[in-house]
């Protein structure tokens, strides 16, 4: 009844206005060597991004293309902070300045949006590469603790937003991407503009074998957008992405294999034939209305579901999650006390049905027929409630100094329904964490026209996952809390000379009642509170664009992160591990590269990833070894009977062909006597190309 009634409430707000629309973005002309201003969608009160007191990055269309165009997160390593690890092309691990570093499996700790849609589920985990690079115009990250936007998301919130055609002419594109491992990508699109609409859709199909066995990877993905203007004061957006994908799982190695076979798949895995399919699809509308020059709202409504189904080792799981959201924003201009002020007022609303039922796997009693499905061994319900209210306020407080100051107020219960009668466990109950207010305080000084300093304090936190809310013995953990983390931060962006763009921050983050993921059993793991970490680290980023001659551009790009996170009191089942590094993550990352770009249509792309080692367990007693990763892309663009756009590229991952680790599992155990299996081994060197065809209309 509570949920239908939820249900009731935001279909009826669905009736009276409709998800987030995008405006048409302003682009100020400048000479080619200038570097463009870019303003920035993901804050509450757009700004551009050199006046915007807070650590952003932006990853534009064509540094999401500069490599391989089968994962989204293949860009991510570019950004300073932030630290991303492909296990296989459906398993991936976001880190933001550390955190979630110590998630077992995939990410969490953060929050992703899709056009302001919640990719990221009720209890906080993310899968983000189930949008297709096609369907993204660019991506903006909002680093560490900044919860009075967003809400629960401690270590920062990944904006994705839909590629629009603008102003461009119609057009019909065809592509092909093949390559090592079997890889083939084809896609589709079309996209329509005018005055008053813009529309775009997509389908493509990717396929891999994969490097490692038993890691064949299908992936069907289908995604439009549009916004429909109606006059100067109001828009309809809508986006809907849908995406069906069977992928087996190699899984983790021990030493022995990981140094020896890397290609195998983890034993269990490889004889049960373990994999991952679901069908997903999130759908959402958005209503802009100016009501002044100075005064507009936006409102979203959203869907989001995925159903799913995971044969493993020891175990089937069985999970289907249905949410329902909407999100509204009031923002204003005026001014307070004779000083130009913009306020921004909103709420976001999620609500979550998670269903998840286990069966037995008699893959062994049926040997080489893979996975079999056996009894049901359990079959709970959980729903997952989500309340956010937040604020900003920005003032001009003198020409050259701005004041920021926001807050947020989130609420967010559950309650477990236990649908297995067969034994003796009775998890059903209901718990609501305590009000939780987040607030955040920054300032920007502008040194120049072009040269800004910041300094930002910000709170933030996450919630336990569905997981981590069990007891050993099933039942709701009603004293766990949520992460809790303060973020103090100065740092300096500016522009030197018109064509170098310079980034600096320095920040320290404390993150108290650390959520510790303890491993009870093959596939269970319990959440206990056990600890602070401390987060201190300095970013870096350089890009310079250099016009050699009216026909050739140099674009040299560089990142760097150097981390000092440490457990500050840290103390899991009597050991103490106070003052050692934090688990899973490198202290030091570098990334640079150059672009050169031709008037010709010949382009040439170069990058290189330095990775220090990371701690594999809280004790420090074991480390990867430090990697590094060369990838090179070339590509040439050219027009033939003036409306037909061709690409060519052709690309090398891995030039080196390096032995690494590209993902660990922290704190693995082993079962039965075997090793630990703490390595996803990394791909050897590997090749690409393509080809495109577009059709200008």
């Amino acid at each position: 009844m509570k949920y239908k009634t939820i249900t009731s409430l935001v279909v009826g707000i669905c009736c009276t206005s409709l998800l987030q629309a995008q405006e048409k973005p302003i682009e100020p002309v400048v000479d080619s060597t200038t570097l463009p201003t870019v303003l920035l969608k993901s804050i509450s009160i757009q700004s551009e991004l050199e006046k915007t007191p807070a650590a952003v990055n932006l990853l534009t269309n064509k540094e999401l293309n500069r490599s391989n165009v089968t994962l989204l997160t293949a860009a991510f390593n570019r950004v300073p902070g932030v630290y991303t690890q492909e296990a296989a092309l459906n398993t991936n691990r976001i880190t933001i300045r550390g955190i979630g570093a110590r998630a077992q499996y995939g990410t969490n700790r953060l929050k992703a949006y899709f056009n302001e849609i919640p990719i990221t589920t009720g209890d906080g985990q993310t899968e983000i590469n189930d949008i297709d690079l096609d369907a993204i115009e660019h991506v903006e990250i909002i680093k560490g603790p900044n919860s009075s936007i967003y809400g629960s998301g401690l270590g920062g919130v990944i904006n994705l937003y839909a590629y629009e055609p603008g102003e461009e002419r119609s057009f019909g594109k065809v592509s092909s991407t093949f390559g090592s491992y079997q890889l083939l990508k084809n896609s589709v699109s079309a996209g329509y503009s005018d005055k008053k609409k813009s529309l775009f859709a997509t389908y493509n199909h990717l396929q891999s074998d994969g490097y490692r066995s038993n890691s064949d990877f299908d992936r069907k993905s289908f995604n439009f957008n549009g916004t429909l203007y109606s006059g100067e004061t109001s828009a309809i957006s809508f986006i809907g992405n849908f995406t069906r994908l069977k992928a087996y799982i190699p899984s983790s190695l021990g030493i022995t294999d990981f140094t020896e076979s890397p290609e195998k798949a983890a034993y269990t895995w490889g004889a049960a034939k373990g994999y991952e399919s679901y069908d997903r699809f999130l759908m959402g509308l958005s209503y802009t209305q100016h009501f002044t020059e100075n005064f507009k709202n936006t409102t979203s409504v959203f869907i989001n579901n995925r159903d799913a189904y995971e044969p493993r080792p020891f175990d089937i799981l069985k999970q289907n999650s249905f949410s329902i959201g909407a999100r509204t924003k009031f923002n204003y201009k005026t001014e307070l006390f004779s000083f130009p002020t913009e306020a921004s007022l909103g709420g976001e609303f999620l609500n979550e049905n998670y269903k998840g039922s286990n069966y037995e796997n008699l893959y062994e009693d049926f040997p080489d027929q893979g996975s079999v499905r056996g009894s049901q061994i359990a079959n709970l319900e959980q729903d997952r409630n989500y309340y956010n209210l937040f604020a900003q306020l920005n003032l001009q407080l003198l020409p050259k100094l701005k004041l920021v100051g926001g807050l947020n107020v989130n609420v967010t219960d559950y309650s477990l329904t236990d649908l297995y009668a067969e034994d003796d466990i009775d998890q059903t109950g209901d718990y609501q964490f305590e009000t939780i207010w987040s607030p955040r305080v920054a300032a920007l000084y502008e040194l120049t026209s072009t040269k800004n300093l910041y300094v930002n304090v910000s709170k933030g936190f996450s919630t336990p996952t569905v997981d981590e809310t069990l007891t050993p013995q099933g039942l709701i953990n009603t004293t766990l809390k949520p992460e809790i983390g303060w973020n103090y931060e100065i740092g300096f962006k500016g522009t030197w000379l018109k064509n170098l763009y310079t980034e600096i921050a320095l920040y320290t983050i404390q993150v108290n009642d650390l959520l510790v993921a303890e491993r009870v059993a093959e596939d269970q793991y319990v959440g206990v509170n056990a600890g602070k970490t401390d987060h201190n680290g300095a970013e870096l980023m350089l890009k310079y664009n250099w016009e050699v001659s009216p026909f050739v551009q140099i674009q040299p790009y560089a990142s760097a992160n150097f981390n000092w996170y440490e457990f500050d009191e840290f103390v899991d089942e009597g050991e103490d591990y106070s003052g050692n590094d934090l688990t899973g993550v490198p202290d030091q990352k570098i990334n640079v590269g150059i672009d050169l770009l031709t008037e010709s249509g010949f382009s040439f792309f170069s990058n290189a990833l330095f990775v220090s080692e990371i701690p594999l367990n809280d004790a420090n007693t074991l480390y990867t070894d430090s990697y590094q990763l060369i990838n090179l892309k070339a590509a040439y663009d050219f027009t033939i009977l003036k409306d037909f756009q061709i690409n060519l590229n052709v690309g090398v991952n891995n030039l080196l062909d390096e032995e690494y680790a590209v993902s660990i599992v922290p704190n693995a155990v082993g079962f039965g006597g075997s090793e630990p299996r703490y390595y996803y081994p990394g791909n050897d060197r590997n090749f690409y190309g393509g080809v495109g065809v577009k059709y200008l209309f």
